[in-house]
């Protein structure tokens, strides 16, 4: 059974093995900066593939002193959960070969997925994609990079708003089955600061859609409430106020924020 087929599945028979099933590690993601580990998670006959992120793994961030990498990706998930869009796999903490740590179930990706994010020639931009930064290769060839003007990819910027993503890169957009699309990637989100660093700003200060607004609504009511104390487990009280604020500031404007001018605007590497 792949992972995705686990996520569409029942959530609680999904979250019972994220949690109880007994993981077993095959290898490490080297391009990762902190230690990212595939493992495989086996649980009453049934198995999944999952990232390990362990706590005692992570790279100390000088502009991330407080709490652990691993308690941002299970806040993303939480964040996400509670939009109903559920854009940010199942995650959970969790203790592992390694100790505590996040565990993610791993998105097995199409072989004939589409590329939602990339560098494209300058010349010929894809129809209905945005370009965002110009690039040129090593012969001096002129790129852009650009994303689709996809509505899933709009929903993303929203999370990615709301829990001030500062660093989602192109190759953190993964495809997944049934058309789904996920952000994965979340160790440096909801600083108190804003630090958005993001490729998808195609649509920036462009009109957010009704039912992003909706949500928006509708994660305000939940901050007050269960969302607020779940994400207190996993971050600091004035991180979960400032998760509330960026909420009210989005759905009180009603539009995408605008790339910032005091820090750069696009993670590096981009892609």
């Amino acid at each position: 059974m792949t992972s995705s087929e686990v996520q569409r599945q029942d959530a609680s028979a999904a979250l019972r093995l994220l949690c109880e099933g007994e993981l077993e590690l095959e290898g490490r993601l080297v391009d990762a900066s902190n230690t990212t580990l595939r493992a495989t998670l086996t649980l009453d006959g049934r198995t999944a593939r999952c990232v390990y992120k362990p706590v005692r793994g992570e790279r100390p961030l000088w502009d991330f002193p407080d709490g652990t990498l691993a308690g941002r990706e299970v806040s993303a998930y939480l964040v996400s959960r509670a939009t109903g869009w559920d854009l940010v796999p199942l995650t959970v903490l969790r203790d592992g070969p390694l100790g505590p740590g996040s565990c993610q179930l791993w998105i097995d990706e199409p072989d004939d997925a589409e590329p939602l994010v990339g560098f494209v020639p300058a010349e010929s931009v894809p129809p209905r994609w945005f370009p965002v930064a110009a690039a040129r290769d090593d012969d001096g060839a002129a790129y852009a990079l650009a994303h689709a003007d996809d509505p899933r990819l709009a929903r993303l910027a929203v999370l990615d708003a709301v829990i001030n993503n500062a660093d989602r890169k192109g190759g953190h957009v993964l495809a997944g089955a049934d058309d789904r699309i996920y952000g994965v990637d979340h160790g440096v989100c909801f600083h108190v600061e804003e630090k958005l660093r993001t490729v998808l700003w195609g649509w920036a200060g462009r009109q957010l859609p009704p039912d992003a607004v909706q949500v928006l609504d509708a994660l305000d009511r939940q901050l007050a409430g269960e969302l607020g104390e779940e994400l207190a487990e996993h971050l600091t009280l004035g991180e979960v106020a400032e998760v509330a604020a960026r909420v009210r500031r989005l759905r009180d404007t009603g539009r995408y924020p605008l790339p910032p001018q005091e820090w750069p605007a696009m993670p590096w590497p981009p892609i």
